[in-house]
């Protein structure tokens, strides 16, 4: 318990507060924004569902286009900035949706450049956040810090999803993405009030965007540990989503009884993400990395319950094993990239670790409808299991993940 009030002494730090206070704000917008984009573009006047897909391709496709250059832009200049500019730029484009949805004026080539431009804030904002981190952190509370966000993030990921949906059902979508816009705006000006030192973000040289790409990369790459896990994350996740996206529901509709099981899955995930968060936050293994990825492999546990036709109980228990796993290695990732990852091409790497880790993802959604057709929807979430399991050991083969060791170990520390 003396360690957690150590930890929680943080958020006595002003600057942390307020960062914590902007994260938590910016995600509760985030997890406003898909209920009330998705029913707000439905309810117009012949939308159908093409309509929609077209506005979150417009918002998706930027945000994958920009990613590096986000990385880019957050390493030449003060990452505080950026991240204003960031959430000053996604309530600019969730005010215009706002704004056009509750006018009625709703031609789709100016909801896709509204959408675009969310997109584009996006890939701005997360490099940035990446790297500002440390700025506002101790170093020896990194991982701390790194959790109390997460916990802050995981929470608001709940509220959202209910409130969101709320306002929609009460007020409309065009107003839920008025509210969206606001927190945006809120998380914007909490940024620009931590007034970081000029001295604590170094000055920027003069290269060209390919150039720093290229310095970027050779940072990725220099390291085992990081691009090996990227493409394992890269490999789990294109299953996590076919089985999220996909596949978990038609189960459900087909033989768990429909919305409430899923809904019923996705609160015990919630729940888990939470609790793995206070797990990670007092967690300090001498080999990170190894145990961030260890940490990968009951991931798979939901999905097999689901592919084995499990009572429900179970599965929403491997749901609740996956949030407490996802969360313990996003802490313990994030941590030992600041730590390991020099601070002028921090956001770079990172912005690379995000398009690397995401690249499968739309394989994964494309692939699952057709794989339920093709080998049945039980036999296709087995398959999700066997995808996790095998890229996660695939990854212990890398002796950069093995053997990375954190610094200053205390002999307790778990090995």
């Amino acid at each position: 318990m003396h360690g957690y009030l150590g930890d929680l002494g943080l958020l006595r730090d002003r600057r942390f507060a307020l960062l914590l206070s902007a994260r938590t704000i910016s995600v509760l917008g985030s997890a406003f924004a898909p209920v009330a984009l998705a029913f707000g573009i439905l309810n117009m006047p012949g939308a159908t569902a093409s309509t929609l897909s077209a506005v979150l391709t417009a918002e998706s496709v930027p945000m994958i286009a920009f990613m590096l250059v986000g990385g880019v832009i957050a390493d030449r200049l003060p990452r505080q900035r950026v991240m204003m500019a960031g959430e000053f730029l996604m309530a600019l484009g969730f005010f215009a949706l706002s704004l056009m949805l509750l006018t009625g004026w709703t031609p789709l080539p100016a909801l896709m450049a509204a959408a675009a431009l969310a997109g584009v804030a996006t890939a701005v904002t997360f490099p940035a956040l990446t790297g500002i981190i440390p700025e506002v952190v101790p170093l020896e509370r990194l991982q701390a810090g790194n959790a109390l966000l997460g916990l802050g993030a995981n929470a608001s990921r709940v509220a959202g999803a209910v409130l969101g949906g709320g306002t929609v059902v009460l007020f409309g979508g065009g107003w839920a993405l008025a509210v969206s816009g606001a927190m945006f705006a809120l998380a914007g000006v909490l940024i620009a009030l931590l007034r970081l030192e000029p001295g604590e973000r170094p000055a920027g040289q003069s290269h060209s965007v390919l150039a720093d790409l290229r310095d970027g990369w050779r940072e990725f790459r220099s390291r085992q540990w990081i691009w090996v896990v990227v493409l394992q994350f890269s490999l789990m996740l294109m299953a996590v989503q076919a089985g999220h996206g996909v596949l978990g529901p038609l189960l459900a509709k087909e033989s768990l009884g429909g919305p409430a099981s899923w809904s019923a899955f996705l609160a015990g995930e919630a729940v888990g993400t939470i609790a793995g968060v206070l797990v990670s936050m007092r967690l300090r293994p001498r080999r990170p990395i190894l145990v961030a990825v260890l940490a990968c492999l009951p991931t798979a546990v939901p999905y097999l319950l689901l592919g084995l036709d499990a009572p429900l109980w179970a599965i929403v228990a491997g749901a609740f094993v996956l949030g407490v796993s996802i969360d313990v290695f996003g802490v313990l990732w994030q941590t030992t990239m600041q730590r390991e990852v020099p601070a002028e091409s921090l956001s770079r790497v990172s912005s690379y670790d995000m398009l690397g880790s995401l690249m499968f993802g739309p394989i994964g959604l494309l692939l699952a409808g057709p794989a339920a057709g093709w080998f049945g929807t039980e036999e296709s979430l087995l398959g999700c299991a066997v995808i996790v399991t095998v890229a996660t050991l695939l990854a212990l083969l890398s002796p950069g993940v093995r053997n990375l060791r954190a610094p200053h170990a205390q002999p307790a520390d778990l090995k």
